[in-house]
């Protein structure tokens, strides 16, 4: 009955809203000005955002989520990377009292008159990036614009400034007509929603069954001010926040059925998101609660609160993202227990997320066959109380017993498919060699120069990006603009120049990528980029980088010291930053030049044996330069740590759509015999002892000829004389 239900009344949570709430569109940096010096600041980029997710669900949930992000998706270092020493020092040099948070620095508020203040500590300046925040006013910015207003500040002898002191541009009108839009459509469906203890009992038991949470009531569904929104069936989640704990925005829940009896959650939220930063339950905690439960999902927090009566807060984006402006709610906490879900991804979240948190605070609930998500926990009655005493500590020591590692060891045999990876849809082949993308891991990737090496990599990228891995890209040797024209172009699988009519169609839907690029271009050095990577791993916790390419960097170092060493450092900088950030990093490297009748090998990478003893994966783009045909290109996996796994298989280009793809016919995946490290780092030093010959023996034909036309040149000259 309830499957016809969802047919007929759920179809599309599009019937609920225009479609540009649930696409993101551009969200420009707001330039601020302060009026007393006349400066005009520019405020960090928001994080990604999210607006539509999916989730599938056979007999548990299990969450698949995309999100999107801000349009302008350049990633910046600052010229000066502020750290909280210099923080400190400058707020020491000013006369500020200062409280060392877990994430944060909370110094009175100056937006808020002294004898207003309701909390001592309201302003929070995060320690990494030196944002703040002002949890009274609402007011944030960027380290220099707090800088700017304190020196007003003690300038004019003021004890607080306006909340308006820091101003935007004025929005456009068109900015301003889509958020009056926005506003309207929230409390027309807030308004246009039904509590749950309003609707007919067996009408509500009806939907808590199409959501799977017939064991949640309605008192909990009403304290978290849960509703029905009729015309789709769509649970509302409402967003109170605000000094006056208004109405915000609010996040629609609907649900579809297939025919493979699979139930399909899809997500919205209004208003656009990148303004959506709803900490779901975070009006019901108290400000003294010293615990709380941070989960993936609403319906996580309804089954926590329930089951349990714990303080329990929900992510807006669940697993794939944490955003730093979201800290500071977060301070308060003396306890942090993270329970995002019952599936690997969760779990590598959960590790990820309590190093923003701060790991002495914060415990961990691992996935497991007695630890679900809450909402099944709920349903199979489990115990809450002994799941979330049984969480683990995040901080962890340097020395471990095989006890600790009992349990880590047990949940990546019983799920082999999720500890692959991601998989890629267009190169099935990989997945049969490499099984999957892995967070933690070093890929270098090779090819002979003009083989593709650029246009076959963005496709690699792009396919991962499309399955909601968090891409950042530094293209040093093609600029930003032609690098996204050819990944959009590989995403339309078209020329777009031919079909300009369809470029806004498919730049729409590029822009919900969670894709970034750095700005550089050209030489850079080693520190510059890796700490833009950390930078980008904080705010928008990437989950691969790309690096295009090795060479780039190499020419910023110091000129006195071997290359082959400059090389052996960068790689492996690259390689303990993959491991720390538990980022996969790809790395492209050129080769050392080869015959055109001669395939690339590993020992064909430029440098010594460090490229490819550091790599867990190294990838060759090998071409037949002397062939025509299609099928000319191949991909070579030649090392591939997790399962040892290797092979090649040939790949056709299509010019049309600058994709690769593997040619139909008798052209089959060709496994070949994995080759131990040692065997590869000896046949790299011999490739490298083979290069000195050369140089050696070009060295001493020169020197011979230059002796003979010396004597030549002397031989002339006595003639002449004589």
């Amino acid at each position: 009955m309830w499957r016809s239900l969802l047919r007929k009344g759920a179809t599309c949570i599009l019937q609920v809203a225009d479609q540009r709430f649930l696409h993101q569109r551009h969200f420009s940096s707001a330039c601020v000005r302060l009026f007393s010096q006349r400066l005009i600041h520019r405020h960090s980029e928001a994080p990604p955002c999210l607006t539509l997710r999916e989730k599938d669900y056979l007999l548990a949930p299990s969450w698949t989520r995309a999100y999107k992000k801000d349009a302008k998706s350049t990633v910046e270092f600052p010229v000066s990377p502020i750290t909280v020493t210099d923080i400190k020092q400058y707020l020491r040099s000013k006369d500020i009292s200062f409280h060392d948070g877990y994430s944060c620095l909370h110094i009175p508020s100056i937006f808020v008159d002294p004898s207003e203040r309701k909390d001592s500590f309201a302003l929070f300046i995060d320690k990494t990036t030196g944002q703040f925040l002002c949890k009274d006013t609402l007011v944030e910015g960027s380290w220099e614009d707090l800088q700017d207003c304190l020196e007003v500040m003690q300038k004019d002898e003021q004890d607080s400034l306006s909340p308006h002191v820091l101003l935007g541009y004025p929005e456009s009108v068109e900015e301003l007509e889509e958020r009056d839009r926005e506003l309207r459509e929230v409390q027309r469906i807030w308004s246009s929603s039904v509590p749950f203890t309003d609707l007919p009992e067996d009408e509500a038991q009806l939907i808590k069954t199409m959501f799977q949470i017939t064991k949640i009531s309605n008192a909990t569904l009403k304290k978290f001010g849960v509703r029905l929104f009729k015309p789709t069936k769509s649970l509302v989640f409402p967003w109170f926040g605000g000094p006056d704990s208004s109405l915000k925005g609010v996040k629609l829940l609907s649900a579809q059925s297939s025919d493979t009896e699979k139930v399909t959650y899809n997500e919205a939220t209004m208003p656009k998101s990148n303004s959506y930063y709803n900490l779901f339950g975070l009006p019901l905690v108290g400000r003294m609660d010293p615990d709380v439960v941070l989960t993936g999902s609403e319906l996580d927090t309804l089954a926590v609160s329930q089951a349990t009566g714990l303080p329990s807060v929900a992510l807006p984006r669940g697993v794939s993202c944490l955003p730093p402006i979201l800290l500071p709610y977060l301070e308060q906490f003396k306890r942090v227990t993270l329970w995002l879900g019952d599936d690997i991804r969760s779990w590598e979240a959960s590790k990820i997320f309590s190093r923003k948190l701060g790991l002495r605070r914060c415990s961990l609930v691992r996935p497991g066959e007695y630890r679900p998500c809450p909402v099944e926990a709920l349903a199979l009655g489990k115990n809450f109380n002994n799941i979330i005493k049984s969480s683990i500590p995040a901080a962890h020591k340097s020395i471990v017993s095989f006890k600790q590692l009992r349990e880590d060891v047990y949940g990546e045999l019983m799920n082999t498919e999720q500890v692959a990876g991601v998989k890629w849809a267009r190169f099935p082949e990989l997945n049969r060699i490499l099984k999957g993308h892995r967070k933690g891991e070093l890929t270098v990737f090779t090819g002979p120069t003009g083989s593709g090496k650029t246009t076959f990599i963005s496709e690699f990228t792009l396919d991962l990006c499309m399955h909601g891995v968090n891409t950042l890209w530094g293209s040093f040797e093609i600029n930003n603009v032609r690098l996204a024209k050819i990944m959009l172009t590989q995403f339309a699988m078209q020329r777009l120049e031919e079909n300009l009519e369809q470029y806004d169609f498919w730049a729409d839907k590029f822009e919900e990528l969670p894709l970034y690029f750095m700005t550089f271009h050209g030489q850079q050095n080693i520190k510059t980029v890796l700490d833009t990577m950390q930078h980008a791993v904080y705010l928008y916790d990437i989950n691969h980088v790309v690096i295009d390419n090795l060479q780039f960097m190499m020419g910023q170092e110091n000129l006195s010291v071997d290359k082959f060493a400059v090389q052996d450092h960068i790689i492996g900088a690259f390689r303990k930053f993959a491991t720390n950030s538990s980022c996969h990093v790809t790395l492209i490297i050129h080769p050392r030049k080869e015959e055109d009748d001669r395939e690339l090998q590993t020992a064909s990478i430029f440098g010594s044996a460090k490229a490819s003893q550091e790599a867990d994966n190294v990838l060759i783009l090998q071409e037949k330069k002397l062939v025509t045909c299609p099928g000319r290109r191949s991909l070579q996996v030649t090392k591939n740590r997790f399962d040892g796994d290797v092979g090649i298989f040939p790949l056709d280009f299509i010019k049309s759509s600058l994709t690769f793809s593997a040619p139909k016919g008798k052209h089959k995946l060709r496994k070949v015999t994995a080759k131990s490290e040692n065997e590869e780092a000896e046949q790299a030093e011999e490739a490298l002892k083979m290069e000195e010959v050369k140089k050696e023996k070009a060295a001493k034909t020169t020197k011979t000829q230059k002796a003979n036309k010396n004597a030549a040149a002397g031989n002339e000259i006595m003639q002449k004389k004589k």
